[in-house]
């Protein structure tokens, strides 16, 4: 039973819903019968806002429907829609509950006829990387030094153009051989395969030991000769390494998947099979360097080599003085070294002495010292005990001034009430009030006659 029927059995009579629900109702009912779906059709009234959101309206000869992408679907598109673009795009049908407006919230989109192509690129990719031909482990090393090149293109295309200059200025000797073949149109992927396979068979005879397969970028449809299966399999079938230069750096093939070796461009591509001349030359300047140097080296090493065993080849009288002259030096360093010792030890020796006359202390300076701080002592007590008897004295008499007996002792009492209260206004009195009068010395118990008021 559906919301709606549920409100209508609740109720008594006909069901009344607001129109909110209405179109939360009828938004639920699109969405849980009509799932993502891929719809054909053509743009108009494109806006695009600083939000990032597309709206547009996709149409067709007999209706049309509003559409929306939002921006983080919209941000991942590589090309830009515009009015009048005919296009498939995958949407969830829905209702924008606000204005009970239907529309498609656009998850994908792209360029009508191109949904095939991808499809099936998609498909011939999963057969052939089931098979193996994608495997790394079958893919071959590109030889550094090339005996000739083979490159695959048309004889027109700007790729060779590009290919041959980059050639030129790395490696201007080395051979190219062209195998010509339409790169796009009818036909063409059987005429690049079958240059492949040419190749392939006169690799010998040619002396190639690589082979570039290029072209220059396109839309899909362009590049589609190269996405064909026989293409990919007479790549997969050649006897040299193969180099794949299709295209820009974005797009890829299912020859560039088969390829030994992939470069982003048919430039690239040239340079990927051929060394650089300058920079081989650079290399050679250095080693021609290093064996210069190593060669000095061992020749300074065997003259060195030779004249110490030409040192070592005196007379055996001229050694014999030698040894003598050695043993002479050694025996005045000894003297002299024995009789550095020897001040040396002297020197430190009356240092120390110095140093413990300097430190022996002066009984009769400390015991004058001591008598002279014991007296600063004595007098410094007396004036503290002074001090201390002074303060002492002003605060006893600070203390009796402020004794309630000093003031009894001048004739005053206190008069307190039965509860033990301070009387201190006659005001508060009444007749017939026991009273308690405290002297300087002894007591008295008194009752209130008549209580005068305080004179103003």
């Amino acid at each position: 039973m559906t919301l709606f029927e549920e409100k209508a059995v609740a109720s008594s009579g006909a069901p009344v819903i607001s129109v909110g629900e209405l179109n939360r109702l009828v938004r639920a009912a699109i969405e849980k019968n009509l799932p993502l779906t891929w719809v054909n059709g053509e743009i108009s009234n494109l806006r695009r806002y600083d939000s990032g959101h597309v709206y547009f309206t996709l149409k067709d000869a007999s209706a049309q429907v509003d559409c929306v992408m939002f921006r983080h679907k919209a941000q991942f598109l590589d090309w830009q829609p515009a009015d009048g673009m005919r296009v498939e795009v995958r949407a969830l049908a829905t209702v924008y509950e606000a204005r009970g407006k239907y529309q498609l919230n656009v998850e994908a989109m792209r360029r009508a006829g191109l949904g095939a192509l991808y499809e099936a690129f998609e498909r011939l990719k999963a057969r052939l990387d089931a098979e193996g031909l994608f495997a790394e482990e079958r893919k071959r090393e590109i030889p550094e030094f090339p005996r000739a090149v083979g490159v695959v293109t048309s004889p027109q295309a700007a790729a060779l153009r590009d290919v041959l200059t980059t050639l030129k200025r790395r490696m201007p000797r080395i051979p190219v051989i062209l195998y010509p073949a339409p790169v796009q149109g009818e036909g063409a992927a059987a005429k690049i395969m079958q240059a492949i396979a040419t190749a392939s068979a006169r690799a010998a005879q040619d002396e190639i030991d690589v082979l570039i397969v290029c072209r220059g970028g396109g839309s899909i449809e362009d590049l589609w000769s190269f996405n064909e299966e026989v293409v990919a399999r007479a790549i997969h079938a050649c006897a040299i390494p193969v180099v794949t230069g299709v295209g820009h750096e974005t797009d890829f093939t299912i020859a560039d998947f088969v390829a030994d070796a992939r470069a982003a461009t048919p430039t690239a591509a040239a340079e990927m099979v051929t060394p650089d001349r300058s920079e081989l030359r650079s290399q050679l300047s250095q080693l021609r360097g290093q064996l210069t140097r190593t060669t000095h080296r061992l020749l300074e090493d065997h003259m060195q080599k030779l004249d110490y065993l030409q040192r070592r080849l005196v007379h055996p009288g001229e050694r014999i003085a030698e040894r003598q002259r050695h043993l002479a030096h050694l025996a005045s360093r000894f003297s002299g070294a024995y009789k550095h010792a020897f001040e040396t030890r002297e020197w430190n020796l009356r240092e120390a002495v110095q140093r413990l006359r300097a430190a022996r202390p002066d009984l009769q300076t400390l015991e004058r010292n001591a008598k002279d701080n014991g007296r600063r002592l004595a007098d410094t007590m007396q004036r503290l005990f002074e001090r201390a008897n002074s303060r002492l004295a002003r605060a006893d008499a600070h203390i009796n001034s402020l004794n309630p007996q000093r003031m009894l002792e001048r004739g005053y009492s206190i008069t307190q009430t039965a509860d033990g209260g301070i009387v201190r206004d006659s005001v508060l009195l009444q007749s017939g009030q026991a009273l308690r009068l405290t002297f300087a010395r002894g007591s008295a118990e008194a009752e209130v006659k008549s209580a005068m008021a305080p004179e103003k």
